[in-house]
């Protein structure tokens, strides 16, 4: 933390760097494009794990069965470029863990991949209602119709710095460009009076809304061909896996649930090699986050290996209003 500190001269120096892009981008002197569709952003000002794969999730869930709804992601550390239709059989290394794991859960949704945004959704027009762009908060070439911004309880964008001696992307100030802030990976147990709290602090416009909501485990684990009851784990010694930004809130919940594990951590999107897959082969049971299992199951074939899905939560009885608000901003654009 420190040695993050004594970086901030070059915070200063990134934050005038991308503050000059977006005020060129307010300004108009840089173009950023609008669509004749609703495009929902959904994005951070921070790197790290908020949390974006869920709340798509969120949305593919919500709108698909009234709209055509297509997900646009970059899709990180692929080796493909251009544009490219993820299907239920590519692989990681073609379109990218997230837009896989998405396209498996709901085959019914077009996912794609492609790094032009621009290009992306309009490849996609012909065929689709509704375009979900996944972590493009920062992406100004275009103009979504609204702007999904998320933070994590523990480590609020409120209380950060700008990079390398932060984790923000950009200024707090690009908050402004949000519709809609959720503060993601609540606790079960919080005052009312603490997210009171944090809501002052973000000072936001009054047309703006504040969210929150906590990460909700299934009961259920998944392997490639069986799903067996999370309590089949009780008293069965296993080895949580894990490639993402933050493993925290998964094992609390997993030692809340008194079970038995070793765990054995990796940066996000890891790219698990020959060696390290040897040595998870020499553990009876493998439990890891649906993320890494389309990334390790294929590696480790009919080892038994399970994923736990998580899902997207909103507090304090919320939900109602936040699927009003998405609902107009869909409804509402195609009306005009």
């Amino acid at each position: 933390m420190k040695l993050r500190k004594l970086l901030f001269p070059f915070s200063i120096l990134y934050d005038g760097v991308t503050s000059l892009r977006n005020y060129a981008y307010d300004k108009g002197w840089k173009q950023s494009k609008q669509y004749d569709l609703p495009v929902l952003s959904v994005g951070n000002l921070s790197v790290g794990g908020t949390g974006k794969s869920p709340m798509v999730e969120y949305l593919v869930r919500f709108l698909w069965k009234d709209y055509k709804v297509a997900v646009l992601s970059r899709g990180y550390k692929r080796k493909t470029q251009g544009f490219l239709e993820v299907t239920t059989t590519s692989t990681v290394e073609e379109v990218g863990d997230e837009p896989l794991q998405i396209k498996q859960k709901f085959p019914e949704v077009t996912v794609a991949v492609c790094a032009n945004r621009q290009e992306g959704i309009e490849r996609l027009r012909p065929r689709t209602e509704v375009i979900v762009l996944d972590d493009a908060f920062q992406h100004r070439k275009v103009t979504p119709s609204f702007s999904i911004v998320l933070t994590p309880f523990d480590d609020l964008y409120t209380k950060d710095l700008v990079l390398p001696a932060g984790n923000l992307r950009e200024s707090k100030r690009g908050i402004k460009r949000a519709n809609v802030v959720i503060v993601t990976k609540c606790p079960d147990a919080v005052a009312y009076a603490s997210l009171q709290k944090i809501q002052y602090d973000m000072k936001l416009e009054s047309s703006q809304k504040v969210f929150f909501s906590k990460i909700g485990y299934d009961k259920m684990i998944h392997g490639a061909t069986e799903s067996l009851p999370l309590t089949y784990l009780k008293d069965k010694p296993f080895t949580l896996v894990t490639g993402i930004a933050n493993p925290k809130p998964l094992v609390s919940f997993l030692k809340d649930k008194q079970f038995s594990f070793t765990h054995e951590a990796f940066p996000d999107h890891h790219e698990f090699n020959a060696s390290e897959i040897s040595k998870l082969k020499q553990n009876e049971i493998i439990l890891t986050t649906e993320k890494d299992f389309v990334r390790l199951q294929p590696k480790l074939g009919k080892f038994a290996v399970y994923y736990l899905p998580i899902k997207t939560i909103i507090l304090n009885d919320q939900e109602v209003v936040l699927q009003q608000i998405l609902w107009d901003a869909v409804s509402n654009f195609r009306n005009h």
